[in-house]
């Protein structure tokens, strides 16, 4: 079943050559925090190329709940911000859908003010742990009430008179860095972040940008973020560069199907998000950086993907996965047509995203014809090189988008069609999918469901 109604099976055919430009969506992670921020400054904030994914629209939703007006007009997002600390009580439950981004950094926003929420979310996100984020925020004075093991539906009690903390993240997660660094916004003092490895510095860059006082250093301890609090946060323009982690289907479809060659414009390459890139390069991919700039703070880049029959397994760098841990499902993939072992360690996080994607991959891998070795904090895919991959399976997808998006790449180079239970959920971060692959000649399609 979808998380928005009546499941949608998909089909994916062995292709021809993909061709063409790519222009895949905004950044999510960027597009989510470019609305909490503007609802949190005092101002009008403007945003294009936002990302008009259902996950980033209940955002805009729950911002308009907390007070702020957002509205679209034309190609550009309009956020009247209500300043830090600013915020009013939402007069209703703020339903975040299947984002756990989006329901992590409002809790952090709003968590040192002295309203009271209640948070929930689609079946999927109702299985989500939160205490790693509701931990941190008790200790600025919050009070989170929930169902048992912490998760969704929730109530957030915020703090009347928050303390400032200073938090040692005890896994690498930029939802939860984010979600200590907006509460720490309205808490006086300075709020101080440690992290070990470290993640995804968009909070960080977007921070400064509105005015922020925020500073990084690495130490013995890790990567130090200090966060001056009660700032007065001024309103931005910004335009949103467009989503590695999209970016990543039509790149990988290209490198396996033959006779590929794909251009994808102004994908954003923040070395906190590139490492996909970075790791298909090792594997052998023609994978080139044109044109690269800066926009809006952010490393900007068109990627160009050529079909790549000489791929090979390689060992992911353990300390890599911070920066592509939304990437492993497709780079899953990926290794299925590359010869010899492809070993993921340090990957324990994909057991908590959306679904467990170690699991959901390994099974739809093994459903296809690959050997897939798993433990509970890494997994090693046996690659069957170009031409050699089975397909010819139907794969749950356990309302994950991309898990559904990973197995249909997959079937545009199997031997045999490649089905999904639900493509559904795609919707939550990638709305134009299906129609920019077809854009591309890939052979992707709806299929009837069953009486």
């Amino acid at each position: 079943m979808s998380a928005h109604g009546d499941p949608i099976p998909m089909i994916a055919r062995r292709s021809g050559p993909l061709k063409g430009r790519a222009e895949v969506p905004g950044d999510k992670s960027i597009s989510h925090r470019s609305l909490i921020l503007g609802a949190m400054a005092v101002g009008e904030t403007r945003v294009t190329g936002l990302l008009e994914g259902q996950d980033v629209l209940d955002t805009a939703k729950a911002m308009r709940a907390f007070g702020a007006d957002v509205e679209k007009r034309g190609d550009t997002w309009h956020v009247h911000g209500v300043g830090v600390g600013g915020f009013a009580e939402p007069g209703q439950v703020i339903d975040c859908g299947n984002s756990g981004t989006g329901v992590r950094l409002i809790m952090g926003a709003m968590a040192t003010s002295p309203i009271t929420a209640t948070f929930t979310g689609d079946a999927s996100l109702n299985k989500r742990p939160m205490a790693r984020v509701t931990d941190p925020l008790a200790l600025f004075g919050a009070r989170a009430y929930g169902r048992s093991g912490g998760r969704l539906p929730m109530t957030i009690v915020g703090a009347h008179d928050p303390l400032p903390v200073r938090y040692a993240t005890p896994v690498p997660s930029a939802q939860v860095k984010s979600a200590v660094l907006l509460a720490g916004l309205n808490a006086p003092g300075e709020t101080v972040v440690i992290e070990r490895e470290a993640t995804r510095d968009h909070s960080e860059r977007m921070l400064a940008g509105f005015g922020a006082t925020i500073a990084t250093e690495d130490s013995d301890e890790g990567r130090v973020i200090t966060l001056q609090g009660r700032p007065e946060l001024r309103p931005q323009t910004i335009a949103v560069p467009r989503d590695p982690s999209s970016a990543a289907f039509p790149v990988c479809a290209a490198l396996i199907t033959e006779g590929s060659d794909v251009l994808v414009p102004n994908i954003g390459l923040n070395p906190t998000r590139a490492g996909l890139f970075f790791t298909l390069q090792d594997m052998g991919a023609d994978l080139t950086f044109e044109n690269p700039r800066e926009e809006g703070g952010e490393p900007v880049a068109d990627l160009r993907a050529r079909f790549s029959p000489d791929l090979r397994g390689i060992e992911v760098p353990a300390e890599r996965a911070a920066s592509m841990i939304d990437e492993y499902p497709v780079l899953s993939v990926v290794a299925a047509f590359a010869e010899g072992q492809t070993y993921m360690p340090g990957v324990k996080e994909l057991r908590v995203k959306e679904s467990d994607r170690i699991d959901a991959m390994a099974r739809g891998l093994r459903a296809a014809g690959l050997r897939v070795d798993e433990g509970e904090d890494w997994w090693r895919v046996h690659g069957l090189s170009f031409g050699a991959v089975p397909g010819g399976a139907t794969v749950e997808t356990f309302l994950d988008h991309r898990i559904a998006m990973a197995f249909l790449v997959l079937g545009l180079a199997a031997n045999a069609p490649m089905r999904i239970d639900d493509g559904g959920p795609i919707a939550t971060s990638f709305p134009i999918f299906e129609g920019l692959m077809a854009g591309l000649g890939a052979d992707i399609a709806r299929e009837a469901v069953p009486a």
